[in-house]
C-alpha cells in the first residue's frame, strides 16, 4: 500500500471549536497548519452546542470573574483545579470579545451589547442572587460560533482534510509525537501527516451510552489515541448527564430553557425542584436537577403510560419569547417529541451528555504524564483541547456554559502557547519509520473478517451495560 506523506508546522486533529479556534491562531500567525476531521468541519459536534458560553461580561446584572470562579469551582464538587479554573474565567472575557469581533452573530439586547442569559449554578457575589452570565445566540450558539471560525480559518488559509480518519500518532523512541496516520474516508487510502507538533481536539466519548445527547461521531477516538501512545486518561469516572434530554430519544434540550423560565413538572403537576433545591430551583447545577428527576420516576411520580420521564413546561413563557430565544428548541421538540412546546410541555429525562475526564493537560494544553517521582512531565510536541482534554477545571460536574468556554479557552491557549514552542523548535525530528510501519499494520488489519462476534453487536451491548450500570446513580450493586 503506497504512502503519501505531508508536512505542515503544526497538525489539529479534530475541527470542532477547540481545533478552529487554534487552528486559527496559528494560521493567523503565517504557519502552515493542517486540521484533519472526519466530517465536513461545521457537522463538528460544537455546531449542537445550544445555550451559551460564559463569561462574566456584566451585560444584564452586575457580574466579575472572581464570582464565575467561586461557581466554577463549587460546580466541580471542589475536585477542579483553582489555577485552571481562574485562568478559563479570568480568559473568558477577552475569549468572548474576540469572538465578537471575529463576527459571531451574538443574540443583543436594546442597548446592542450582548445579550446574556441566567444558567444553572450560576450567581451574583458569591452564592448570592442568580446571575447572567451566559453569552448566547438565540439556542444555536454552537452553530453561530462554529460557522464563524470555520469561516475565519478559510479566509486565513488553513489546509483541511474533510473526512479523513485518524488512525493512530507516531512518535519516536524518546516519547516526542512526530505527527499521525491517517486516511481518507472515500477511498481508504493512507497518508502520514509529518508535523512539529500535534493537537488534539477530537471531542468527546458520549456514545459510549445508548441514550447520548452526543452525535455519533463522538466516539473518544482522540482518547484512544493517547492512551496507545501511552498517555493515561484522568478523571474518567465523572460523566454529566443533562437532565433535560428528550424522553427516549436523547436529544438535548438545552438549559437556557429554564433560563428563559421553563421549569420541571411531575405527574402531579408539582414544581418538584422546589423540593430538592429550594434557592435555585430549576436551576440548580445540573447533577442536582438529574438526580432529582430520576428519583421522581423511581419513586412513582413519573409522568406518561410508562411514567418513565417528567415534563418540561415552556407554555406559559408565550410564542414570542420560545419563537424569539428558543427558534431551535421547538422544531427539535415538534420532530423528536411530537410537541410543541408552545401549547404543551416537552417529556424530558437525563440524557448521557459530557466527559469531565479526558486527556491530562496543563492550562496551556500541553499534554502531561505522571511521574513516579518528582512533578508530572510534558509529552513532547503533543497538545490537547476541549472535551477530548482534561485541564480540570469542571471536576465532578461541568456547569452549563462552561463548555463552550472550555473548548474556546483551551483551544485559544493551545494555539498560543504552540506559536512559542514552534520558535523553540523549528525542525522537524526524524520520522519514525519503525512506528509508522506499526501503524500501517493496524491500519491493515482493518480489511481482515472472521468469524465471531460482529463490531456492531458487541459496541450494542457495550453501550446497554453501560447505560444501565453506570448512569445517574452508580451503586456498589448495579456496578458488579
Amino acid at each position: 500500500m503506497s504512502l503519501v506523506r505531508r508536512h505542515f508546522d503544526a497538525l489539529i486533529i479534530g475541527a470542532g471549536g477547540a481545533g478552529l479556534n487554534a487552528a486559527l491562531q496559528l494560521a493567523n500567525a503565517n504557519l502552515r497548519v493542517a486540521v484533519v476531521s472526519k466530517v465536513f468541519p461545521t457537522r463538528s459536534h460544537t455546531v449542537a452546542a445550544q445555550g451559551g458560553v460564559n463569561a462574566a461580561l456584566a451585560n444584564v446584572l452586575p457580574d466579575n470573574w472572581h464570582w464565575h470562579m467561586f461557581d466554577t469551582v463549587k460546580g466541580s464538587d471542589y475536585l477542579g483545579d483553582q489555577d485552571a479554573i481562574e485562568f478559563m474565567c479570568r480568559e473568558a472575557i477577552p475569549t468572548v470579545y474576540e469572538l465578537e469581533h471575529n463576527g459571531v452573530p451574538f443574540s443583543r439586547l436594546d442597548n446592542g451589547r450582548i445579550y446574556q442569559r441566567a444558567f444553572g449554578g450560576q450567581s451574583q457575589s458569591f452564592g448570592g442572587p442568580q446571575a447572567a452570565r451566559t453569552c448566547a445566540a438565540a439556542d444555536r450558539t454552537g452553530h453561530a460560533i462554529l460557522h464563524t471560525l470555520y469561516q475565519q480559518n478559510i479566509r486565513a488559509r488553513t489546509h483541511f482534510f474533510d473526512e479523513y480518519f485518524a488512525i493512530d500518532l507516531i512518535g519516536d523512541d524518546e516519547g516526542a509525537i512526530l505527527g499521525a496516520l491517517i486516511m481518507e474516508i472515500e477511498t481508504g487510502e493512507p497518508v502520514l501527516i509529518e508535523s512539529k507538533v500535534t493537537l488534539l481536539a477530537t471531542g468527546g466519548c458520549g456514545q459510549v451510552f445508548r441514550t447520548t445527547s452526543n452525535a455519533h461521531i463522538n466516539t473518544g477516538d482522540g482518547m484512544a489515541m493517547a492512551v496507545r501512545a501511552g498517555v493515561p486518561l484522568m478523571d474518567m469516572e465523572f460523566f454529566q448527564f443533562h437532565p433535560t434530554g428528550i424522553a427516549g430519544k436523547g436529544m438535548l434540550i438545552t438549559e437556557g430553557v429554564r433560563g428563559e423560565g421553563g421549569y420541571l413538572v411531575n405527574k402531579d403537576g408539582e414544581r418538584f425542584m422546589e423540593r430538592y433545591a429550594p434557592n435555585a430551583k430549576d436551576l440548580a447545577s445540573r447533577d442536582v436537577v438529574a438526580r432529582a428527576i430520576v428519583t421522581e420516576v423511581k419513586e412513582g411520580r413519573g409522568c406518561g403510560p410508562q411514567g418513565d420521564h417528567v415534563l418540561l413546561k415552556v407554555d406559559h413563557l408565550g410564542e414570542e419569547i420560545v419563537s424569539k430565544r428558543l427558534p431551535g428548541i421547538r422544531e427539535s421538540s415538534q420532530i423528536f417529541a411530537g410537541v410543541d412546546p408552545v401549547l404543551e410541555p416537552i417529556p424530558v429525562f437525563p440524557t448521557a451528555h459530557y466527559v469531565m475526564g479526558g486527556i491530562p493537560t496543563n492550562r496551556y494544553g500541553r499534554v502531561v504524564v505522571p511521574v513516579q517521582n518528582g512533578p508530572e512531565e510534558v509529552v513532547t510536541g503533543l497538545y490537547a483541547a476541549g472535551e477530548c482534554a482534561c485541564v480540570s477545571v469542571h471536576g465532578a460536574n461541568r456547569l452549563g456554559g462552561n463548555s463552550l468556554l472550555d473548548i474556546l479557552v483551551f483551544g485559544r491557549a493551545a494555539g498560543q502557547d504552540i506559536i512559542e514552542y514552534l520558535k523553540e523548535h523549528p525542525n522537524h525530528r526524524p520520522m519514525n519509520e519503525a512506528a509508522v510501519e506499526r501503524a500501517m499494520a493496524r491500519l491493515g488489519r482493518w480489511e481482515q473478517t472472521g468469524e465471531g462476534i460482529s463490531v456492531r453487536e458487541l459496541r450494542d451491548e457495550f453501550r446497554k451495560v453501560m447505560e444501565d450500570h453506570a448512569g445517574v446513580f452508580r451503586t456498589e450493586e448495579i456496578m458488579a
